[in-house]
């Protein structure tokens, strides 16, 4: 059997896959990403926060994403049935940082990544799938990988970068899942042209409409026409839903007065697609001789868009703690890296939790709006979840709740007075 040696090897070539090889390229280290799809390819995840830029600006990735001219993104709104929006800017948000990102359609936004990387000589194989990985005691480990021919051929590597996203593959392989302490939620999802869009602003904006506390769509327009719709929800509810997959999301939009009309009758371009159980969690992010990136590692709830820019912020530091390790300094991977990741992974894990919870509805919708408050909470939909200096990063776990609670007493005030 074909053996081929290299430093590095990286599985998938999605957004972290692509910035963790196109750093260790860089550093002059042997990378090759084994990808199981063909680009381009249909994924979810089309929604940017803009902390992923200052991966993508350090790796040098930016300038061809730019060339795309993807749909700006500079923040996001939300609206409840009753008719309640609330809308934040990310270039009002506490602290420093990107003040804006992109609405991409991930087929093409995943092409344009992999060809940039391809045209500075990274090896990037497509259509193979990882079958099999044995470790040595020292953290090599020889790769089995097949094509679609069922042909196998194997990899010799002295580390291993997982990157594979729902793939999974080395959780997989190596019995590392987890449940998610994030509720039970599944997603149904499709792309439709749009016939009846909106001029201006209201064509473009991404919204999220808030149907009931676990239920809710999220309507995302692309520079290209088409717009990504899809609903999240309680995952027995969204079994309750009969038919076909385009039938009960047809019928799923009739739950959304706003926008009923503005997608009525439209063609979907893919029958849609059913994610169950959403969030996934591990065990561990890190073994001897391989890392857990993206959402291979950890992936939450996408009411706030964290699935990509957790997977560039892992991948990043993975591959800068990898080519230290490969250079024969220390590095302590609990300390720099499952701790700090998971820093980031409690502070959003809160927001999810405490949208379900109610809380951070209540603190959206309520009728008198703070200032220094809505930064802060923006700050973090920004992606910016290590900024020790926001409060609402720093005491996550009681401010969210306090707040709440605060809004709730005065709404309550209001209504005897």
């Amino acid at each position: 059997m074909q053996q081929e040696k290299i430093d590095v090897l990286v599985i998938g070539a999605g957004p972290s896959g692509s910035v963790a090889s196109a750093y260790l390229h860089k550093q002059g280290l042997k990378v090759k990403v084994v990808e199981k799809s063909k680009f381009p390819r249909f994924v979810i995840g089309e929604s940017l926060i803009p902390r992923c830029m200052d991966h993508f600006e350090a790796v040098g990735l930016l300038d061809c994403l730019k060339e795309m001219n993807f749909e700006v993104k500079d923040g996001a709104r939300f609206m409840n049935n009753k008719g309640v929006v609330c809308n934040f800017d990310f270039s009002k948000k506490h602290g420093e940082g990107w003040d804006w990102t992109w609405q991409v359609p991930r087929a093409d936004f995943d092409k344009a990544l992999t060809d940039e990387l391809q045209s500075w000589g990274v090896d990037i194989a497509f259509e193979k799938e990882v079958v099999a990985v044995n470790f040595s005691e020292d953290g090599s480990s020889v790769t089995t990988i097949k094509d679609t021919e069922g042909k196998e051929s194997t990899i010799a590597a002295k580390f291993i970068v997982d990157s594979s996203g729902f793939g999974r593959v080395l959780p997989r392989l190596l019995d590392l899942e987890k449940p998610s302490e994030i509720p039970e939620h599944s997603s149904i999802f499709t792309h439709v042209k749009e016939t009846k869009r909106p001029e201006g602003r209201e064509g473009t904006i991404i919204t999220f409409d808030v149907i009931d506390t676990d239920t809710w769509l999220w309507v995302i327009p692309f520079s290209n026409g088409d717009t990504s719709i899809g609903y999240v929800g309680k995952t027995d509810y969204m079994d309750s839903f009969k038919g076909t997959n385009t039938e009960k999301l047809q019928e799923m939009m009739r739950l959304s007065s706003y926008y009923f009309d503005r997608f009525d009758g439209v063609d979907y371009k893919y029958e849609p697609r059913m994610i169950k159980n959403i969030a996934k969690s591990v065990k561990q992010l890190y073994g001897k001789g391989f890392a857990l990136t993206g959402n291979s590692a950890e992936f939450l709830d996408p009411v706030f868009s964290s699935g990509v820019t957790f997977a560039v912020e892992s991948a990043h530091l993975a591959a800068q703690l990898v080519t230290k390790e490969l250079k024969g300094e220390e590095v302590d991977w609990q300390t720099q890296y499952t701790d700090y990741m998971l820093e980031g992974v409690d502070v959003f894990s809160t927001y999810v939790k405490e949208w379900y919870t109610g809380n951070l509805q209540t603190i959206f919708f309520h009728s008198t709006e703070n200032k220094v408050i809505k930064e802060q909470i923006c700050a973090v939909l920004a992606g910016y979840v290590w900024d020790k200096t926001n409060p609402f990063v720093k005491n996550h776990n009681r401010l969210v709740k306090t707040v709440a609670h605060i809004a709730d007493m005065e709404m309550a005030a209001h209504g005897k007075s």
